[in-house]
């Protein structure tokens, strides 16, 4: 029998075969960086990145006349020597709004990057031109004379207790608000969506994790699952007893589906019987979470924070939390879930007193 290939694994496979695709469309020095870099990224960070760089030879073709004509692929060493700081200060400018004139004929939206796209294009640029500079291709390194863009601070968006309850209850129960072909997806799916949900909420694990199981990689006997982390390595993470009903339930109803051909081993199904994507929970989850809460827009990564939040809460640990959540530096959990929450903001309130107490107040 020939050995399964793992979602993971052939998801990397189709990285490295797009890499290929995009770095056949730069300057063939751009590939000696991408080979330095192998070992120590992933596929995913290597493919994000090709895609950052060829933004930024575009904008050279783009805004300056004299490669008006050129292919991207004729950018020489030569030419990235002549980039500036202000060449860079104004290639961060143009990433804020952009369309190539390709994009521009075929009516294609714009791009735009908020303050962590802009981060990652940068780094994605400092990057590079550190590998040219190091391995004495250029001499000249215009990205270190520029700033960083600062990430400002978002308050973490997460659902509190009840509206975890309201949530589980709605996917349980909705199917009497339904009529017609929404029903019957409904009840088709209800199993499944539930299992699914109550999957990241209690768990915490990712949206890319969790579309990533395979069934076999369901142990009931010790209630864990085993999950590929972000970059590769392998862990186990442990559920509790509503997650255990949770996936029980579904995979009665789950032996009853037929799977589409090469997807015989994932957890959880499509309605095309085939695995199902990222983007697929990303709408399942905002779906039934809309319904829910107006005030709130809640994504799988939402969740993931609902879990770490009340994980920290019930213990204090925040190097538990941190392992749970698969965060290589604690300092990167302790950022995000020891922050005061808003029961000790409310206690805080009264703790301070502005004028003594007197009999008479």
């Amino acid at each position: 029998m020939a050995e399964r290939t793992t979602y993971h694994e052939q998801t990397d496979l189709n990285n490295i075969l797009k890499l290929r695709e995009v770095l056949g469309t730069l300057p063939p020095y751009v590939k000696d960086y991408f080979r330095a870099i192998d070992a120590s990224s992933t596929t995913k960070t290597r493919l994000s990145y090709a895609y950052d760089l060829r933004v930024f030879f575009e904008f050279l073709k783009n805004n300056n006349p004299l490669y008006k004509n050129n292919n991207l692929t004729d950018f020489r060493l030569s030419d990235l020597e002549k980039v500036t700081a202000k060449d860079i200060e104004e290639y961060m400018e143009y990433l804020k709004v952009y369309s190539s004139p390709e994009e521009r004929i075929r009516g294609v939206s714009r791009n735009t990057n908020g303050s962590l796209g802009l981060k990652r294009k940068m780094s994605a640029l400092r990057s590079f031109y550190a590998y040219l500079f190091k391995s004495e291709m250029i001499k000249t390194n215009p990205t270190v004379l520029i700033d960083m863009p600062k990430i400002h601070e978002k308050t973490i968006v997460r659902l509190d207790s009840g509206e975890v309850a309201a949530l589980l209850d709605y996917i349980e129960n909705c199917g009497g608000t339904l009529k017609g072909q929404a029903l019957r997806y409904y009840e088709k799916t209800r199993e499944r969506d539930i299992a699914l949900v109550t999957l990241l909420l209690g768990t915490g694990i990712r949206v890319s994790e969790c579309v990533g199981l395979d069934v076999e990689d369901i142990d009931f006997r010790n209630n864990g699952i085993k999950i590929i982390r972000k970059g590769g390595n392998e862990a186990v993470v442990y559920f509790g007893a509503e997650v255990e009903k949770a996936l029980k339930r579904y995979l009665e109803i789950r032996k009853g589906i037929t799977p589409a051909a090469g997807h015989e081993h994932a957890l959880f199904y499509s309605t095309q019987r085939k695995r199902m994507n990222v983007k697929s929970v990303e709408n399942l989850v905002e779906k039934y979470a809309s319904c829910v809460t107006t005030t709130k827009k809640i994504t799988p990564h939402k969740l993931r924070s609902t879990y770490g939040t009340a994980l920290y809460k019930e213990t204090g640990d925040i190097y538990l939390v941190a392992d749970v959540l698969g965060h290589k530096d604690v300092n990167t959990t302790r950022k995000h879930y020891a922050a005061m929450d808003d029961d000790r903001r409310r206690k805080a309130a009264d703790a301070v007193h502005l004028r003594e107490k007197t009999g008479n107040n």
